[in-house]
């Protein structure tokens, strides 16, 4: 891998190499774009194939996080981080504090946040050496448990799907095909049962399954059974890439819009869910209420504030389907114009202050 080519392709700005001998600490921190602010972004932790693998993870989520933070509308670039290591046995104090140090050093250009493999107690001993870490212990001003808030902006996010798919966004009535009943999922669940949605779910978790049963007067079906059943909105919330050449087929849903990340196999499931006239409502932007919830925390967090700007992904999800309409693109590729625009009209907002500056200086 040619990692200055990459990062000139991809526009990347920085790549910090972290190492710290006595504990074993091994991180990549990427830093993709701070246009709209400082790179907010988790820390993941995971056993990779190769150093080489671990770094193009990096760069990949950074660059994640770039479009899904301007997308939501937050003054926050994208960043990321990647911890080479077992999260179930490698982990120790020394790590989490070593690194958070090497983020201490970075001097507010990046924030971090739990991701995979790492967890809020993981945040708590980074909080121990830097201010600019979030997701820590309430006990410490954080917001505890995300996932009740991103299950709101995903509820949020399928109203304004439902109107666009549907002409209204009454939710009542409608049928929903729910693939997961994780924590966010399950939270879901309950905000779509008391509009008056009828729910279809299926989970490996059994127990799950049947609590989405008993509580919401859920149907159960198997794990493969929920592509293909009668509904008017799929709702994948668990796995990535259940909208594939093998599901497309099978789904009868007008609309698609849940809380898994990465829910296309491929692009060209986008291109051809466009061509079907299914919307589509694009993962990074109605699952966005965990990072607008967290991003809050930079400013001393308050619930009601949070959750007023979560209610706004009914907004975001609106404006990408006017995108696609303006512009007759898929929905997938209207979220990415959508951040672009934002940031390309940031970009050229402060170069023009600048050059401003600079002809105020020169006239002195």
């Amino acid at each position: 891998m040619e990692i200055f080519k990459y990062m000139s392709t991809y526009d990347y700005e920085q790549l910090v190499l972290c190492h710290d001998e006595a504990s074993g600490l091994k991180a990549i921190i990427a830093i993709h774009d701070t246009t709209l602010g400082p790179a907010l972004g988790g820390t993941r932790m995971w056993t990779y194939g190769s150093e080489e693998e671990a770094i193009e993870d990096a760069l990949r989520l950074a660059k994640g996080m770039t479009y899904k933070n301007a997308a939501a509308g937050l003054n926050l670039g994208g960043g990321k981080t990647v911890i080479i290591g077992n999260p179930r046995e490698d982990k120790n104090e020394a790590m989490f504090r070593a690194f958070g140090r090497f983020i201490q050093g970075l001097n507010g250009r990046y924030i971090t946040a739990e991701d995979v493999g790492t967890t809020v107690q993981d945040m708590d001993l980074i909080h121990e050496e830097t201010d600019y870490v979030t997701g820590i212990s309430p006990a410490f001003g954080s917001s505890g448990d995300p996932s009740p808030i991103t299950a709101y902006g995903v509820y949020r996010g399928m109203k304004a799907a439902a109107k666009e798919g549907f002409g209204d966004d009454s939710l009542e009535g409608k049928t929903v095909a729910v693939q997961g009943v994780g924590n966010v999922a399950f939270t879901l669940c309950r905000h779509l049962h008391e509009e008056g949605a009828h729910l279809i779910v299926t989970d490996i978790n059994e127990e799950a399954v049947q609590q989405a049963v008993d509580e919401f007067g859920a149907k159960a079906v198997g794990t493969e059974e929920i592509y293909s059943v009668d509904c008017d909105i799929y709702a994948p919330c668990a796995l990535g890439a259940t909208i594939n050449d093998e599901t497309i087929p099978q789904l009868k849903a007008k609309v698609i819009a849940g809380a898994a990340n990465n829910q296309l196999k491929e692009t060209k499931h986008g291109d051809i869910l466009h061509e079907k006239g299914v919307v589509y409502t694009p993962d990074y932007v109605i699952n966005a209420g965990g990072v607008i919830n967290v991003a809050d925390e930079l400013n001393g967090y308050n619930e009601e504030r949070a959750m007023k700007r979560v209610e706004t992904i009914y907004d975001n999800v609106t404006e990408v389907f006017n995108i696609s309409r303006r512009d007759n693109i898929p929905t997938y590729k209207a979220a990415d114009r959508m951040a672009e625009e934002r940031i390309e009209r940031m970009r050229k907002s402060r170069s023009q202050f600048l050059q401003n500056g600079h002809h105020i200086l020169s006239r002195r």
